[in-house]
């Protein structure tokens, strides 16, 4: 299973005395060799994430990736509710063990669904140890003070029962991961299993430092992590030249150009500091002390363009700075009206920076304003001089300001990475020799801002979004459910961005949220499938919406985190047959759900208590649609119908227009169109009922499962392969369609149908005009929406069984 190969695929992406104590955390049952430790409390939610992560995508055809699933794949069949570790050590023949730590309860492991399944009792020194064998995988367990140990090594279990001893600095940078992302990664001191995240080759990561704890979110197109790294002073990791300083804001992307491989960028706030820290890394005998060059100077980089380099430095004090390189000043050539001059002191680099700079060939240099550049290849020069001058460098392109905007503006250390560059690294850390594709991926970044004792890590890996052309329509996202979908996705605001985000329930009753950049928020097991739309409710009039919902015999409110708010959810002895129906009369929040149970409604306020007042009994027959509320010439009218009448109460339920009995209604929704209540007949003929009573019937000449929608004004109506838009009638391709959608945005009518027979969305203007570059792929009806801040329109869609698509109108 994919979810459990994420430390090998992290190496691309980041790259006290111990005393005897009582356990009583999950992290004090640790293995002692375990280098990494996984800590989650929402195990699902990880492995969506990672199955609908296009970087693991690429990457889970490996070897590496390939053998790990296969050495984890039986942690699948654990089903944790509470925080679980997954703890990765290698043994002394260097393969990979796991073992996982969770408080035990009695559904998290159930084998009676394991095929295949079969296990034995051990004894180890009077303790039980179970042996558990799947197919032919084998794994050991156990459980010790209320917490379930679990183990591919015997010896691991057996080991958990030995006197224990606490890591006080593990515990203390454990302590540091949150809980709100996907998952969080501890790695500690020389770990087997990450090499080095930098492109040269000269920095591994156990040299860099100790410590990472690194708290990790999945997106679909992107990677992103946060956290800590740390070191003692008493061991020479790298990440200590930087104590004592202050970053500086990093500006090496102004000067590289933006064909380069990528950029790393020290910054500093006196270098005398950073130099005494640094000359620990290296040999004395080797040192240069003429620091004149760099007492004005900031910041320190090095520009990668293939097996070439350059050398930056970034001076507060160009004067002071150039006259330290009096005596540099041969002029060998003019490029553009730039100077270049020769410098006869190609090592000095690698001399004063080593080992984060290797390169000792740095025999010709340029000033361009505050840069001072340093290479020995003419043609590199000469390319960072002309994207300079043309303002095509790194810092203009939207590719690294996308990037830019996930990081912080000043870092100790800065490496971006392009997609060459990132598979370099990948390759090195996963030993992978086969071909696999990353060039998308044109602009990642991890970031080091060293703090008093310990420095913040920041870092990401996005997809690029392709160029979109003015009417084009791009995929956005394609996300994947574990199940096949039960019904249409939705979109619901998110009250803190003020952005939309998308619910859908599959055929296992899990409720999913899911953010629009396509990372699954939660998911959460219903008791049936959810009646019609989702509503949104401000429950305490804060602010704060609530999903508001009911299945066939609950009603739901859900908060922002997928948790159901006292006192629901309610539970209801009769069926619910129709969708919960949300009422604000006077736009204040003071909600009334309304609950239908065939012939009888019964009305709730937004607090889960009856209501009393609303003193409706009940219908001629069972209900056969949604109540609705409308608000006509000041006066509130509930509408709701049978098959053959149509009720139009006040808001106690008293009736407020006497209707006549009619023969036949359809399944069809009620409309206020033109301020008459408005819906058709089974005979495909538009009834209207104005407030006096009185009906009107048009003959629209519509077929049993037709589909009806209308706003105040229009009219929208789909017969087989006839769409009505008001009064024109466009005819489509034979096919099998949806109900029409009518979404009225930014003054706009747009009228959606799906021909679910060949999976093709369709998108009209008022006028029945398609929309340009319609159909699109889709396998059931859309929502259109405005969802972010780039002021364009998106839909979603199903698309295979098991997953929603996100589509961008440009």
């Amino acid at each position: 299973m994919r979810l459990f190969c994420i430390p090998l695929l992290l190496i691309s992406l980041i790259s006290c005395t111990n005393v005897s104590t009582k356990r009583s955390k999950l992290l004090d049952f640790a293995p002692k060799n375990a280098s990494i430790i996984i800590k989650t409390s929402q195990f699902d939610r990880v492995k969506s994430g990672i199955q609908n992560n296009d970087l693991f995508k690429q990457l889970s055809n490996t070897t590496n990736y390939k053998n790990s699933e296969k050495r984890l794949e039986n942690l699948e069949f654990f089903k944790p509710k509470s925080d679980f570790l997954i703890c990765l050590s290698k043994d002394n023949s260097d393969s990979l063990q796991f073992s996982l730590i969770t408080k035990f309860e009695k559904s998290l492991f159930e084998t009676d669904s394991i095929p295949n399944y079969m296990e034995e009792s051990l004894v180890y020194k009077k303790k039980t140890i179970v042996k558990s064998t799947i197919d032919n995988a084998i794994f050991y367990s156990t459980v010790i003070d209320s917490t379930f140990f679990a183990s591919s090594s015997k010896a691991l279990v057996e080991a958990v029962f030995e006197d224990v001893t606490k890591d006080y600095d593990l515990e203390k940078i454990y302590s540091t991961t949150g809980s709100d992302r996907a998952f969080s990664i501890i790695v500690k001191p020389e770990n087997p299993f990450l090499k080095s995240f930098f492109i040269q080759d000269s920095i591994p990561l156990n040299d860099f430092s100790e410590y990472f704890a690194l708290d990790i979110e999945l997106n679909q197109n992107s990677i992103q992590f946060n956290g800590i790294s740390k070191a003692n002073d008493s061991t020479k990791s790298l990440i200590n030249i930087f104590k004592g300083t202050i970053p500086q804001v990093n500006q090496i992307q102004y000067i590289t150009p933006s064909n380069s491989d990528g950029f790393l960028s020290m910054t500093f706030d006196d270098f005398k500091t950073f130099e005494t820290n640094i000359r620990q890394f290296q040999e004395k005998d080797s040192l240069i002390n003429d620091n004149a060059l760099f007492n004005d100077v900031i910041e320190v980089g090095v520009i990668y363009e293939a097996d070439n380099r350059a050398i930056v430095l970034n001076s507060l004090d160009v004067i002071a700075t150039n006259d330290a390189l009096v005596g540099e000043q041969s002029l060998i050539d003019n490029y553009r009206n730039v100077n270049i001059y020769d410098f006869s002191r190609p090592d000095l680099f690698k001399q004063k920076f080593s080992p984060l700079i290797s390169f000792e060939k740095a025999s010709n240099y340029c000033v361009l304003d505050q840069f001072f550049v340093f290479t020995d290849d003419k043609d590199m020069l000469q390319n960072i001089i002309s994207n300079y001058q043309n303002k095509t460098t790194l810092a203009e392109k939207d590719f690294y300001k996308n990037t830019k905007a996930g990081i912080s503006d000043a870092a100790s250390l800065l490496q971006y990475n392009n997609a060459s560059s990132l598979k370099h690294i990948l390759d090195r850390n996963l030993e992978a020799s086969e071909k696999f594709n990353v060039s998308n991926y044109n602009a990642s970044a991890i970031q080091f801002i060293y703090d008093t004792n310990f420095a913040h890590v920041n870092g990401i890996i996005q997809k690029n979004k392709t160029k979109t052309y003015e009417n084009s329509i791009s995929e956005e996202l394609n996300i994947k459910l574990d199940n096949h979908l039960l019904n249409n996705p939705q979109f619901v605001k998110n009250h803190i961005s003020k952005q939309q985000e998308i619910v859908v329930q599959d055929v296992s009753n899990n409720l999913y949220l899911i953010s629009n950049k396509g990372k699954i928020l939660w998911k959460k097991q219903l008791e049936g499938p959810v009646l019609g739309r989702i509503e949104q409710i401000d429950m305490y009039k804060n602010g704060r919406l609530q999903l508001a919902f009911a299945t066939s015999n609950r009603v739901y409110v859900l908060d922002r985190k997928g948790n159901e708010v006292k006192p629901f959810a309610l539970k209801f002895k009769d069926e619910i047959t129709q969708p919960l129906a949300v009422f604000d009369y006077d736009n204040r929040r003071n909600y009334r759900l309304l609950v239908t149970q065939g012939k009888k409604l019964f009305m709730y306020d937004g607090r889960g208590k009856f209501v009393k007042g609303f003193t409706f009994k009940s219908a001629n027959n069972s209900i056969i649609c949604k109540p609705e509320h409308f608000r006509i010439s000041g006066k509130d009218y509930i509408v709701f119908k049978t098959k053959t009448k149509l009720y139009v109460l006040n808001r106690t339920g008293k009736t407020r227009v006497k209707t006549k009995a009619f023969k036949s209604f359809s399944n069809a929704p009620i409309f206020n169109f033109n301020n008459n209540f408005t819906t058709t007949t089974e005979t495909g003929d538009l009834i209207s009922t104005d407030t006096r009573g009185g009906v009107s019937i048009k003959k629209l000449n519509l077929t049993i499962n037709h589909g009806l929608e209308t706003t105040s004004k229009t009219l929208v109506a789909q017969t087989e392969n006839k769409l009505r838009i008001k009064d024109k009638i466009t005819e489509l391709d034979f096919g099998q369609y949806s109900k029409p959608g009518l979404f009225y945005i930014n003054n706009k009518i747009y009228v959606s149908t799906t021909d679910l027979h060949v999976n093709k969305v369709y998108l009209f203007d008022s006028q029945s005009k398609l929309l340009p570059n319609f159909p699109v792929y889709g396998s059931g009806p859309i929502e259109l929406k405005q969802i972010d801040k780039d002021h364009k329109l998106e839909f979603v869609t199903k698309g295979e069984n098991n997953s929603i698509i996100l589509y961008q109108i440009n």
